[in-house]
């Protein structure tokens, strides 16, 4: 089954992963964690406990492995105009650092 999922984090293709994606699986670009909350349809900062599920348990760390039974993977998670605070002051260093 083929599918056009990316990584929440940094973009990068998660085509060669198989479905379901297990809560150990990560990206093979930065290694973020993918069975969580921002990879998952149901992710909406817009709403309260920011999961649109409501019969889903309440996940405390939206970007840490979790149990979630309601877990669905996003297509549309990434999203290149949503960087965290980390990742800005990451780039921020880099840019003033260089990354060698």
């Amino acid at each position: 089954m083929s599918h056009n999922l990316a990584c929440y984090r940094c973009g990068a293709s998660l085509a060669e992963l198989s479905l379901p994606l297990s809560r150990h699986d990560q990206c093979p670009g930065c290694t973020a964690d993918l069975h969580v909350c921002k990879m998952c349809v149901f992710f909406d900062a817009q709403v309260p406990r920011q999961c649109r599920e409501d019969g889903a348990e309440d996940v405390s760390e939206k970007e840490r492995p979790n149990f979630c039974d309601w877990f669905k993977p996003s297509e549309a998670a990434f999203d290149p105009q949503r960087k965290s605070a980390a990742d800005a002051a990451a780039d921020a260093l880099d840019a003033l650092f260089g990354d060698d």
